[in-house]
């Protein structure tokens, strides 16, 4: 359902960061949106059979806008150079936990969790990982989960204990995590392929407990 046209636009785009060239190209930019809609809406109504929590969600709500935010950014270009997509319970203005496909050349991934969770989740999410540790241990230490995730995103992880937190707690390194995510790469050719939303439907279904984990705890 995603082409090489899409790639190819991207790639473009990277090398033409500007209003004119996007605007001379914008027909191209509405092809892309067309295919990555096509995509969601398969998604949804395949993954919604799995997790009815998205199943009502349209895919037109769902795709990031392409244009940057450059009001307190140094650099002043104006496209993003991926096209991105979350489906989330509630939208994805809803900051739960969901799942995102990130679609850019060379650089494509799949990803789950709360990135930005609010301080008040934050001390949701902690407080169920310390009461119910055996539980959030099993889903991330799961054999299939840990091959294809590997461990939780730890880039912005607290160098000591939250408050209210002892560093000898078992659970430790996963309460000083400020982001509670997962990612795989996804090679551009395994998008191009036909039975790629196979491969889609089966990383959402193996991080939905995790998704689910997350929500019930800010829930």
């Amino acid at each position: 359902m995603i082409s090489k046209n899409t790639f190819s636009f991207l790639a473009d785009l990277s090398k033409n960061n500007n209003k004119e060239w996007f605007e001379a190209n914008k027909p191209r930019y509405q092809k892309a949106q067309h295919e990555i809609k096509n995509l969601l809406s398969v998604w949804i109504n395949e993954f919604g059979k799995i997790d009815e929590n998205i199943a009502h969600l349209e895919p037109s709500k769902c795709i990031f806008r392409i244009h940057r935010d450059v009001r307190f950014s140094k650099d002043k270009s104006p496209y993003k150079l991926n096209l991105g997509a979350f489906i989330v319970c509630g939208g994805k203005n809803s900051n739960l936990a969901g799942y995102y496909l990130h679609i850019e050349p060379n650089k494509c991934f799949f990803g789950a969790g709360n990135y930005a969770p609010t301080p008040e989740q934050i001390n949701k999410i902690r407080q169920e990982i310390d009461y119910n540790f055996r539980d959030f241990q099993s889903i991330v230490s799961d054999k299939k989960f840990a091959t294809t995730f590997g461990k939780l995103d730890d880039e912005q992880k607290l160098k000591r204990a939250p408050k209210g937190y002892e560093e000898d707690n078992e659970a430790i390194e996963y309460l000083k995590l400020k982001s509670f995510t997962v990612f795989a790469k996804v090679k551009d050719t395994e998008i191009l392929k036909p039975d790629f939303m196979h491969r889609l439907v089966e990383l959402s279904t193996m991080s939905k407990p995790l998704i689910d984990f997350l929500n019930t705890a800010v829930d």
